[in-house]
């Protein structure tokens, strides 16, 4: 395992607050995309400073959200950000093979998992992420209260790995929770 970090967690959160912001500002990308990076990565490899758990939402785009290039995030998507072994492996790779010190579990308003979880009864593969929403929200009715809850869910499920949970206490890796504001461009850090 390489555990040279990138940066450190609190580091981690002030690059992305930083790149909110220029984010909420931006008329187009921040990130460098440039082909000096490209070469760069593809000859020394990957070295994200966060890992960015997301739901799949189209208008979710963390890179942007955050003014982050190539190289810069470790971007895992799932509808509704809901958690299972593959995420988990996901995340363990990057903590432990690239250094990342930090998760940040990257809910949203105006999730259409969350508001099936919430209003509906899906069937096939989509009952599998509505149903693990729905352990997480309980009976709460209101959709950013219940995005908030999901967030918070997918962040203790994360801190439940036994590997997650020694790489927070030897290395200093944090797991935090997040929501983008789908309405401002905003990105709240619960």
């Amino acid at each position: 395992m390489n555990q040279t970090p990138v940066c450190t967690a609190a580091d981690a959160i002030y690059r992305l607050a930083a790149g909110n912001l220029k984010y909420l500002n931006a008329e187009s990308g921040h990130g460098d995309i440039s082909r000096r990076v490209r070469l760069a990565t593809w000859a020394k490899g990957q070295s994200p400073y966060a890992i960015i758990v997301t739901c799949s939402d189209s208008r979710v785009i963390p890179e942007s959200i955050f003014s982050a290039g190539i190289g810069e995030l470790f971007v895992i998507r799932l509808a509704g950000n809901v958690i299972d072994d593959q995420q988990l492996g996901s995340i363990e790779y990057a903590a432990g093979h690239l250094g990342c010190r930090l998760v940040v579990v990257l809910g949203h308003t105006h999730c259409g998992a969350v508001d099936a979880a919430i209003h509906y009864e899906p069937e096939g593969y989509l009952k599998y992420i509505t149903d693990e929403i729905k352990k997480a929200i309980g009976d709460e009715k209101d959709p950013y209260k219940a995005s908030c809850r999901n967030v918070r869910h997918s962040v203790q499920e994360i801190e439940k790995s036994l590997c997650i949970h020694h790489m927070e206490e030897e290395t200093g890796l944090r797991v935090v929770g997040a929501m983008y504001h789908i309405e401002d461009g905003s990105v709240e850090f619960l």
